[in-house]
């Protein structure tokens, strides 16, 4: 090989390596746990949208209504969905606005919160 075709190889891993580091390695998002619950008695929780969620991970209590409010602050099609696959939940977000999930987790674990590309990634856990 000459040295140019060295030269292109070794970034073309460094890109791919760069890439996977970026969508797929662990990060260290910020934990919520849910406060007080509401006139209406969900747990509710802010999350923002922008190259992931924050927090990344979100703590409520088993068997009590819970309202994720997602505010997406982008317009990359990767962020447009959350999915919680556990819950059958998959909801369009809207750039800029915020967008309210309800449900009621009627088991304790920890359930993926991801995008609809499974690119973003976080976590709800419930608890007891």
């Amino acid at each position: 090989m000459t040295d140019a075709e060295w030269i292109v190889l070794i970034g073309g891993v460094i890109a791919i390596v760069a890439v996977n580091w970026y969508f797929l390695a662990p990060r260290s998002g910020a934990t919520v746990v849910a406060g007080a619950a509401g006139p209406d008695g969900a747990q509710t929780v802010r999350i923002k949208v922008q190259g992931g969620y924050t927090p990344q991970t979100v703590r409520v209590k088993r068997g009590r209504p819970v309202r994720l409010v997602f505010d997406r602050q982008e317009t990359s099609p990767c962020s447009e969905e959350v999915v919680l696959a556990e819950f059958g939940i998959r909801q369009f977000l809207v750039p800029f606005k915020d967008t309210a999930v309800t449900f009621t987790p009627d088991r304790s674990g920890k359930f993926d919160m991801t995008c609809g590309m499974s690119m973003l990634h976080g976590n709800v856990v419930v608890e007891d």
